[in-house]
């Protein structure tokens, strides 16, 4: 067993529990990593507070990096690029964040001479898989501990041991939410959700309660494929997904309830706020309709649901990620343009306009009035050659094939 772990350390309840059960249980210290990827921005508390928390359960330390501009232009970036939505829906708010805490996990065990990390998952969770394939990735040497799959404590019974040794958590056992939050979105579960049939409390929600009931009319400015301004008021990608999370979720858009599948083979139904995720992703796509040549078009979509299993199987750091991502880049030199957004209140978005330099829309060749300059005879012959196979195959085959079948 290691002497000194780094844990990832989030403040929740099952990050502190942690601390204190490593520690009396395995005998180790434990150093704590608290790397923020926008998890504050609603929150009621400070870091300070969670920092002194993690000392109070017993901590060496607990080191906090601001990982925020590196979340949203080394990974949320190549999230739009993607146009990632696992399952067709769930944009990867959490599977997005871990390879950033990760990397910095890896960093902290060296420089505070750990031989091992640990994390706070469960044995049925994503979380675990990212964690430690992505350790293993970056630091085969490091030992990885998961404590949570060890102890046998139900949430009910974590709140217990946390008030045992004094340890001041958030939630409580009538309140068990399990809330992950970060830049990208907050991935909510546990409680009430836990039932696919039961509609989700408005309790937990926070980025999307309605506080604005009027329209909200905006314009995504892109350049090579990432958003780059709005209303073209520049700004960074962190600061421009803040903004939208705030100006989109007042209307309430953004809310995801799903059930989707699980690494590990399990179902689950998870609830998400993620608006300048959702809203992002639709302008991407919409923009990308109207300047990627159709073939590029056609295999990106089919690479992009791949791309979105390896983040969401936590494998960001991986060769097959790295030779998409270089795909996926190829193709954004010409993304570049404005999408007109439209939201309303209860948690309705439109897409209303798109326009770019690069546009393969051709007017002429699109209308059908007197402005057409389609060459409308020249399709006499390329239907021809274009079912000439399907013909041969009518002619030969395809009459005794059509004759209906006794019943």
């Amino acid at each position: 067993m290691a002497k000194r772990v780094a844990l990832a350390y989030s403040g929740g309840l099952d990050t502190s529990v942690a601390v204190r059960w490593m520690i009396e249980e395995w005998g180790v210290e434990v150093v704590c990593v608290l790397v923020d990827v926008g998890q504050d921005a609603d929150s009621s508390e400070s870091f300070d507070d969670i920092r002194a928390r993690a000392l109070a359960a017993g901590a060496l330390d607990c080191v906090i990096v601001d990982a925020r501009r590196e979340m949203a232009e080394e990974f949320c970036a190549h999230a739009i690029y993607a146009n990632a939505r696992y399952e067709g829906k769930y944009p990867l708010v959490s599977a997005l964040s871990r390879p950033v805490i990760v990397r910095h996990l890896v960093d902290q065990a060296r420089k505070f001479e750990a031989q091992a990390v640990a994390h706070g998952c469960t044995g049925k969770g994503n979380d675990q898989v990212r964690f430690e394939v992505g350790t293993h990735a970056l630091a085969p040497d490091l030992e990885v501990l998961a404590p949570a799959r060890n102890w046998g404590m139900s949430r009910a019974d974590s709140v217990d041991y946390a008030e045992k040794w004094d340890i001041t958590i958030r939630a409580s056992k009538e309140k068990i939410y399990s809330i992950d939050e970060n830049l990208w979105g907050r991935a909510i579960e546990c409680g009430a959700m836990e039932d696919p049939w039961a509609a989700p409390p408005d309790e937990p929600y926070t980025l999307t309660r309605i506080t604005n009931e009027e329209r909200v009319e905006l314009v995504l400015n892109f350049k090579a494929g990432l958003p780059v301004a709005i209303d073209n008021e520049a700004m960074s990608l962190d600061e421009l997904i803040a903004t939208l999370n705030h100006r989109a979720g007042a209307t309430g858009f953004g809310r995801l309830d799903m059930v989707e599948n699980r690494r590990v083979g399990i179902k689950s139904r998870e609830v998400y706020e993620c608006p300048a995720a959702l809203a992002i992703i639709a302008a991407h796509a919409d923009l990308e309709d109207l300047v990627l040549e159709r073939d590029v078009h056609h295999e990106k979509a089919r690479l992009e649901t791949r791309w979105a299993e390896l983040i969401y199987d936590g494998m960001w750091f991986s060769p097959l990620k790295e030779a998409l991502d270089a795909f996926m880049i190829d193709t954004q030199r010409f993304v570049t343009g404005d999408v007109r957004l439209s939201f309303e209140a209860p948690g309705l978005m439109r897409i209303t306009g798109r326009r770019s330099p690069h546009a393969l829309y051709d007017y002429g060749l699109a209308t059908y009035d007197a402005h057409d300059t389609f060459q409308h005879a020249d399709s006499e012959g390329f239907v021809k050659i274009y079912g000439l196979g399907v013909k041969t195959w009518a002619a030969r085959q395809g009459a005794k094939n059509a004759t209906p079948r006794s019943s």
